[in-house]
């Protein structure tokens, strides 16, 4: 067995996109390079080559990875059954305190691509136009009309990527105490105790 063969063995597709992954979000685009990521993972520049044609298709994929977390997590929360508006936002909330729901330092470092690759910058624009559309959905089925579903989904999705793109400083408690007030603010309606108590349990199991 070659020695580039016996690398591929050892090594997964998967553990390239994860490093991919973590390079781009630690030092960003500029800095994921083959012979980077080859040194990381203890490997040959060869062995890249079983997975990938080239350095673009490692990008290509990055992007897949990222709306695949990112933008169906979000899509995927605001789909789920909920008995009130205020419910169904608790459910978009989780996205902001777990992690493996979506991830503010990945989102942000695509969003610093984008600012350097037109190309990249069209993918961000259909994925927050997917956000929207699905928390604009979400209120839509909790009888609001669309226009004014599509505004407080605009306002939902836009403080939140606000809020981390100027990294606001807060206490996890901090946050929980405001979830009343915000779910008041986005939906208009009175959230229940137990909608709150339950996304607080939530979110202090992800610390």
């Amino acid at each position: 067995m070659s020695v580039a063969a016996s690398e591929q063995t050892r090594l997964t597709r998967e553990d390239w996109l994860d490093a991919g992954l973590e390079l781009l979000t630690g030092a960003g685009v500029e800095r994921v390079k083959i012979t980077t990521l080859a040194d990381r993972l203890g490997s040959s520049r060869s062995s890249f080559y079983w997975f990938f044609a080239n350095r673009q298709a490692l990008l290509d994929a990055l992007l897949q990875a990222w709306d695949a977390r990112n933008t169906r997590g979000i899509v995927r929360q605001a789909g789920l059954p909920a008995a009130t508006i205020t419910e169904a936002v608790c459910n978009v909330f989780r996205c902001w305190v777990d992690p493996g729901l979506f991830s503010p330092r990945l989102d942000f470092a695509v969003r610093e691509w984008a600012r350097r690759s037109q190309a990249v910058h069209r993918v961000v624009e259909a994925a927050d136009a997917a956000r929207v559309e699905a928390l604009a959905a979400m209120f839509r089925r909790h009888d609001y009309a669309p226009g004014e579903a599509f505004i407080r989904a605009r306002v939902l999705y836009y403080m939140q990527i606000g809020y981390y793109a100027i990294d606001l400083k807060e206490t996890l408690e901090d946050r929980l105490a405001l979830v009343p007030d915000y779910l008041r603010s986005f939906t208009g309606r009175e959230p229940t105790e137990a909608e709150i108590a339950a996304f607080s349990r939530f979110a202090r199991a992800q610390v």
